[in-house]
């Protein structure tokens, strides 16, 4: 295996872990700072201050998949942004991808550029300056003066992207696995940033690659609003989980750390982020027959998760059940853009209130799929769900007993009606003071089908926490889940 497939295949965004494969191309893009007149190719590279910078696009092929089922999975290409160096740099040996003889640069040392403040320090001035070469370009969106005398500093929790953050002033994702079209991410965040949305963290620009003949360009990564005063909403919510488990006799709404007047301003951010995506894309409405279509979406999902967790089965037939009440739905519903997998974790708190983030989607699905119309109850069902996991996952980690299963189970329902009085409030969609009969099949079956899709995530990677889902399910089916 060679140096760059090695440098690859450990990587944290590497999403083909476990899995064989080879580099089958590179695509080297132009360098972000190309050597000026008279001045020879190592040059930049060979004094240890300023690297030579470029994005290299690497493809790899899967041994687990045939050479031409490109579309069932068999090739993924990532963005590995390198700096060469003529001297070893031992501040970056723990970025080191390889020292090698290049054919253009001669001896060199390459490493991951975005652990180097001299080399992003690259990307900062390209945004500035609205940077292009003949395959990148780098765009601008008015309103902001950039800080360039930032330094950068690489965040070490991701783990499909990287992420930079540029003093107090600015934040630049980079999207490490790649593919041609628009990044919802930054499609989503363009259109919010120009509506002046107050629940996103601001677009400053973005950098796009130009695609292959006949190809659409690669977004390569975005740069935006650097949220200083933020705290992770899902960090909140353990923190007053655990503040209900400490109390001995409190009820969740006596304790100090009462999350539900935060869920509820949630709900309310949600619905306002769900009405700005209405009016900046299309929509439009989904009648019987396109419900089901999602009947049979949920049903084929729970068939194959069956096959993954065998546990399911004993409620198989009481989720097909709610799958197949989509089609009671007597009024069409309206599909629209969505966040498409919103939980706790894609929150932050500020001071000026909720901030919601990674418009991607679940990033497991191809492009296509991410960026369809869906109902807007499914990052409503997202959230519920993740409310169940907050309480839960602080659960599993202190003693059992009825008595924390009780105020689990209280913190869960508190927050989960507080979240959805809020959404509900704020999006008009109350009918009669409360949700509709075909609102709640909707709610039901998207909560069901979120539930479904966490058992298989837990067991192929969390298995200590496939109970949470598990017995999620259980309620959900036996009627005991009210959400």
């Amino acid at each position: 295996m060679s140096a760059l497939e090695q440098f690859i295949g450990s990587a944290r965004w590497f999403g083909g872990k476990g899995r064989e494969f080879t580099v089958t191309e590179i695509r080297r893009l132009a360098w972000l700072n190309p050597p000026k007149d008279g001045e020879s190719s190592l040059d930049r590279a060979a004094d240890g201050e300023t690297p030579r910078v470029r994005i290299e696009l690497v493809t790899v092929q899967y041994a687990d998949q045939p050479a031409d089922a490109a579309e069932a999975g068999s090739t993924e290409t990532y963005q590995v942004p390198l700096a060469y160096y003529g001297e070893a740099q031992e501040r970056l040996d723990h970025a080191l991808v390889q020292g090698c003889d290049d054919p253009e640069l001669g001896e060199v040392f390459v490493y991951d550029a975005l652990h180097d403040r001299n080399a992003t320090a690259l990307w900062l001035a390209a945004f500035d300056q609205e940077w292009r070469s003949e395959d990148l370009t780098f765009y601008r969106l008015p309103g902001h003066e950039l800080d360039l005398g930032a330094h950068s500093t690489l965040f070490s929790g991701e783990q499909s992207n990287s992420s930079l953050m540029f003093g107090d002033d600015s934040l630049m994702k980079v999207f490490r696995k790649v593919t041609p079209g628009q990044n919802p991410d930054i499609e989503v965040h363009k259109e919010l940033t120009r509506a002046e949305s107050e629940h996103v963290a601001a677009l400053y620009g973005w950098l796009e690659a130009a695609g292959r003949k006949g190809e659409e360009p690669l977004q390569l990564a975005m740069l935006q609003q650097f949220l200083r005063t933020a705290s992770d909403g899902w960090e909140l919510a353990l923190a007053s989980v655990r503040d209900l488990f400490a109390e001995a006799d409190l009820h969740a709404e006596e304790v100090g750390g009462d999350f539900a007047a935060e869920s509820r301003r949630l709900g309310v951010a949600t619905a306002q982020v769900h009405d700005s995506l209405a009016e900046r894309f299309p929509t439009r409405r989904l009648g019987a027959p396109g419900l089901g279509t999602l009947s049979e979406a949920m049903t084929q999902r729970l068939d194959d998760a069956v096959k993954v967790v065998p546990e399911l089965e004993q409620d198989a037939a009481a989720l097909r059940e709610i799958f197949g009440s989509l089609t009671e739905i007597t009024e069409p519903t309206a599909v629209q853009r969505v966040h498409g997998d919103l939980h706790l974790g894609q929150i932050l708190r500020t001071v000026k209130g909720w901030k919601i983030v990674d418009f991607e989607g679940e990033p497991a699905k191809p492009l296509s799929e991410r960026v369809r119309p869906d109902s807007p109850w499914r990052d409503v069902a997202g959230m519920l769900r993740s409310f169940d996991y907050a309480a839960h996952s602080v659960e599993a980690d202190v003693e059992e007993g009825a008595q924390i299963a009780y105020r689990a189970a209280e913190w869960v329902e508190r927050n989960q009606t507080a979240f959805l009085d809020g959404y509900l409030e704020a999006s008009g969609r109350r009918a009669g003071g409360d949700l509709s009969e075909d609102q709640q099949l909707l709610l039901r079956a998207y909560v069901a089908d979120k539930a479904v899709y966490e058992a298989v995530y837990e067991t192929r990677n969390r298995p200590r926490w496939v109970s949470i889902p598990l017995s999620a399910i259980g309620r959900i089916t036996s009627g005991e889940d009210s959400s």
